[in-house]
């Protein structure tokens, strides 16, 4: 069930919601959060809608989708509003405040919110400089960008560093959890020997290559080197140890990756691309401080993006 409105009001727009809830029998007692997506346009909107459907499977949320026009032209709303199968199993509200409104979203919103639950924002373009002193940041407990969005990601990515709270997070850190669990794992193996250096190949401008880099850095405390190559994530990470290096690779596009280990088969494992609606997902599950993100983020991507390679 779709209701497009036009000119019309954040009151208004409840109002309508709350009346469709009832018409189709849905009720909010089984979402567990607000989700707002910040969009630079409809297209990004859509974009981020039809993850946060995919995320509904295991998130059941309402789902207010914001598209600031601003301008200087007469304060007005439109809005469309989704529920039901239209909605997947979320409620979806898509704002596109227009003249002053635009400049007040964090009110627009306000009489959407449920009740009483959390509250997640998500940027699908470019995020605010300080993610948590933006309007809507400063009503959220979680806070997602995504700087591969940006039209320049690694310099998004290094600028959000100073800004950071927590709460804060960015789905370069997600796209690389597969990868770091599965490191973690191979070094929880015998023989436990220190890491002498570390090496991350993937693709040039790719935030998680960095992520992923910034994150062994910081945890193992040695240098580890970038390889950059025409790919659109991370294909290899190899770590130097005394017997000889472990390596983790996958052809890019492949959905397995090669284990090799000195003095072991080499070992096929699952490694999929992760898609936008699994990141989506893995963040929403947790509401608290991710403080390996905060500190691979401030700590951890200095010591291999220096500021001069953005220059």
């Amino acid at each position: 069930m779709i209701t497009t409105m036009h000119a019309t009001t954040a009151s208004a727009v409840s109002n309508r919601l709350a009346a469709m809830r009832r018409s189709s029998g849905a009720n909010t007692f089984t979402r567990v959060l607000t989700l707002i997506i910040v969009a630079d346009d409809l297209a990004g909107a859509e974009h981020g809608i039809n993850a946060a459907n995919g995320a509904s499977r295991e998130h059941p949320c309402r789902i207010i989708a914001v598209v600031p026009e601003g301008g200087a032209g007469p304060a007005s709303i439109d809005a469309e509003i989704r529920v039901g199968g239209d909605a997947g199993l979320s409620e979806v509200v898509i704002l596109q405040p227009k003249g002053e409104p635009a400049g007040a979203v964090d009110t627009l919103v306000m009489p959407l919110l449920l009740p009483d639950a959390p509250i997640v924002v998500w940027w699908t373009g470019e995020p605010p400089a300080e993610p948590s002193r933006d309007p809507l940041g400063a009503m959220a407990q979680r806070r997602i960008t995504d700087a591969t969005a940006s039209a320049d990601p690694l310099a998004t990515l290094r600028a959000l560093a100073p800004g950071y709270a927590p709460g804060d997070t960015d789905l370069s850190w997600s796209r690389v959890t597969l990868w770091r669990g599965l490191l973690a794992a191979t070094l929880d193996e015998p023989p436990h020997e220190p890491i002498l250096a570390a090496r991350v190949t993937g693709a040039r401008n790719r935030p998680s290559v960095y992520m992923l880099a910034a994150w062994l850095a910081d945890s193992f405390g040695v240098e580890v080197e970038i390889d950059v190559e025409d790919s659109k994530a991370v294909t290899r990470v190899e770590l130097q140890r005394e017997r000889g290096p472990i390596t983790l690779r996958r052809t890019p596009g492949a959905s397995v990756a090669i284990l090799s280990r000195p003095g072991r088969i080499d070992q096929r494992i699952n490694l999929v691309e992760r898609a936008l609606a699994d990141c989506l997902t893995e963040e929403l599950r947790r509401l608290d401080a991710d403080e390996t993100y905060g500190r691979v983020l401030t700590r951890g991507l200095p010591l291999v993006v220096p500021a001069e390679v953005l220059s």
